[in-house]
């Protein structure tokens, strides 16, 4: 894979993540007019949701570090973290949004 596709594929994740952290953002604002018990499970599963959005960014970094060599390695171990974290954040948003 050339370097120009591996840009565009972290591009492609970065864009993701920003529109993931925006509507983790949104869901704060919602959760700010909930019951103190639901802010608090709320709150929770924001927090798990932020820890993942980092590991993402920083799996981002990895794949724009790895060289062309090491690409297929890197990439694969992302895919499998990315499934995850999409899993997660459709869930969170479909619970805090109905």
């Amino acid at each position: 894979m050339n370097t120009t596709t591996q840009e565009l594929q972290k591009q492609k994740l970065q864009a993701q993540i920003d529109e993931w952290k925006a509507d983790l953002a949104a869901l704060k604002a919602k959760a700010a007019g909930e019951a103190a018990e639901a802010q608090i499970a709320m709150h929770k599963q924001f927090e798990a949701l932020e820890v993942h959005l980092e590991e993402a960014q920083a799996k981002i970094a990895e794949l724009a570090d790895a060289g062309e060599e090491a690409w297929d390695t890197v990439k694969a171990g992302i895919e499998s973290a990315w499934i995850s974290l999409k899993t997660s954040v459709t869930d969170a948003v479909a619970k805090f949004k109905s």
